[in-house]
């Protein structure tokens, strides 16, 4: 068994808490599901980045909703780089798994898609 990284990438339309959660849950649950990832178990740890104008909330906070209470989770900022995507959240899973790490599926939604316009999970 090898650890994997699994990216991820959403946007919201405001700096709430509520968008922030909703939005990181969401993403999330993509991709457990699109990995076929079932239990917590398997995540190694999980580092979510937001720019510098989300901070009403952690990313964190979704995935001990969602259950992963043993998972170690760390949130940070991203680099301010001119010109960025704005409101954007983004996740690095790392993952115990037999699967090859092209067999991974990275998953970006809403305007995050614009991201990674090369990878079909972002259709």
């Amino acid at each position: 068994m090898s650890v994997r990284g699994i990216r991820g990438a959403t946007t919201v339309p405001e700096n709430s808490a509520s968008e922030i959660l909703d939005a990181t849950r969401e993403l999330l649950e993509e991709i457990l599901n699109r990995n076929g990832l079932t239990e917590f178990e398997e995540i190694v740890s999980a580092i979510f980045t937001t720019t510098t104008d989300l901070n009403a909330a952690f990313p964190a906070e979704a995935a001990r909703g969602l259950g992963m209470h043993q998972v170690p989770l760390l949130c940070g900022s991203e680099i301010a780089v001119p010109h960025a995507m704005p409101l954007c959240i983004r996740v690095l899973l790392h993952v115990n798994t037999d699967k090859q790490q092209h067999e991974m599926v990275h998953v970006y939604l809403r305007e995050a898609k614009r991201l990674r316009p090369d990878m079909d999970s972002a259709q």
